[in-house]
């Protein structure tokens, strides 16, 4: 039995020597990274997505990375533009009679999607470079307030919507 649990002690070390469990593919020279603004081009527009967007991504980057930020010539260049900020009925609630007599059907349930152009150039390894679409969504209860859904609702979307940039470019499964 001691034999085995050494044999298995000496596995997992191998293992451990081999692989990084920061998940990062990034390479050693790679230093640097300049996230440029997001404008929000949408047809919809929401005045802070732009910024809130931009200043999220480079906080991702700059506090789980070792990369630092750069003002030109960077390793790593990401850009582009927020293309679509909607929110839609996703179910419809029961008939309501007004005074008048007028029937009116309410979205029981609403859904906010964003969508993210992103333009990601590497200047160490050219070949890991992309331009991808990135999309996602929130569904939410119909009688939140605006604020509500620009404080909370959005800030969900962005931050999903990072988490698929980041680890397209960090972790490059």
């Amino acid at each position: 039995m001691k034999i085995l649990s050494g044999i298995s002690l000496l596995f997992l070390l191998l293992l451990t020597s081999c692989y990084s469990f920061t998940g990062s593919s990034l390479r050693e020279d790679m230093k640097t990274v300049k996230i440029n603004m997001f404008p929000n081009n949408a047809a919809n527009n929401l005045p802070s997505l732009s910024q809130d967007f931009t200043v999220a991504l480079q906080n991702r980057f700059l506090q789980r990375t070792t990369l630092k930020g750069a003002l030109e010539n960077p390793d790593l260049l990401i850009e582009g533009e927020i293309t679509d900020y909607n929110i839609t009925p996703t179910s419809i609630g029961a008939a309501t009679t007004s005074a008048n007599g007028n029937n009116t059907v309410q979205a029981q349930q609403n859904k906010l999607t964003i969508t993210v152009k992103v333009h990601y150039e590497n200047s160490k390894d050219p070949t890991l470079s992309f331009d991808r679409t990135y999309s996602d969504e929130a569904v939410f209860n119909s009688d939140l307030d605006l604020n509500t859904i620009e404080t909370a609702q959005v800030k969900i979307v962005n931050e999903r919507i990072i988490v698929k940039i980041f680890n397209d470019i960090v972790a490059n499964w």
